[in-house]
C-alpha cells in the first residue's frame, strides 16, 4: 500500500484552500490534510493567555480550519488508525489524550503535521505561502541541520531530522507546484532531512 502524504495547509492559504483541496481529491493518493491555524490561530495569539490555554486555543483553532477544509469534499476523522483513502484531520481529540508535545508558540500546526507524519509513518508536505527556507536571502533546496529559520515554527526541522520523516515544504500559491508533485515530479521547495 502507498504511503500515506500528510500535507498540512497552511493559514496563509486559507483564501484558495477550497482550490487546494479539490487538486488533492482528484489527485486520488492516500491523503490525510492537516489544517494550519490561520485567523484561528490569531485569535488565540491576539488573546495573551498562558502556554498550556493558548496551546489548545490554537489546536481548536486547527479543528475550525479543518471543519473548513473538509467542507470542500474530504470527510474528517479525529483519530489516526483510519483506513480512509483521504481525510482531514481534527488534532484535539487525540492531542488531548496522547500530548506528545510542548506547550509553547514554538509548536505550531508544522510540528503537529510532522508528528502525524511520524505517527503515520508517511511523508510531510507542508503547503505554505513561501517557495523555501531561506538562508542569507536564498531559498535553498535542502535542509539537514538544526536549527530556527522563520519559514517554519522553531521545533519543525529539529523533530523532521530526529525522526527521519521525509519533508518538503512547496509554495501552495503556486497550485501546479502540488499537482505536478502528486504525479511525482519534482518541483521547487525545500527538503528538510532526506529526499522527497
Amino acid at each position: 500500500m502507498d504511503r500515506y502524504h500528510v500535507i498540512k495547509i497552511g493559514g496563509s492559504l486559507f483564501d484558495i484552500a477550497g482550490e487546494i483541496i479539490r487538486d488533492i481529491v482528484t489527485s486520488e493518493h492516500r491523503v490525510v490534510v492537516v489544517p494550519g491555524g490561520g485567523p484561528f490561530a490569531d485569535l488565540t495569539a491576539a488573546c495573551n493567555v498562558g502556554d498550556d490555554e493558548s496551546h489548545w486555543m490554537a489546536i481548536a483553532g486547527m479543528e475550525q480550519f479543518g471543519w473548513y477544509l473538509s467542507s470542500f469534499g474530504i470527510p474528517t476523522v479525529d483519530k489516526l488508525d483510519s483506513t480512509r483513502k483521504q481525510s482531514v484531520f481534527l488534532p484535539y481529540r487525540l492531542l488531548r489524550e496522547e500530548d506528545p508535545l510542548p506547550h509553547s508558540w514554538d509548536v505550531t500546526s508544522d510540528t503537529i503535521a510532522a508528528w502525524v507524519a511520524w505517527r503515520l509513518k508517511g511523508d510531510l508536505i507542508l503547503l505554505k505561502s513561501v517557495d523555501g527556507i531561506r538562508i542569507g536571502g536564498s531559498v535553498v533546496p535542502l535542509v539537514t541541520s538544526p536549527g530556527t529559520y522563520q519559514e517554519t515554527d522553531p521545533c519543525l526541522v529539529p523533530f523532521v531530522l530526529e525522526h527521519g520523516i521525509p519533508t518538503r515544504l512547496i509554495n501552495g500559491r503556486i497550485r501546479e507546484r502540488l499537482t505536478s508533485f502528486l504525479k511525482g515530479d519534482n518541483v521547487p521547495g525545500t527538503v528538510i532531512g532526506t529526499t522527497l
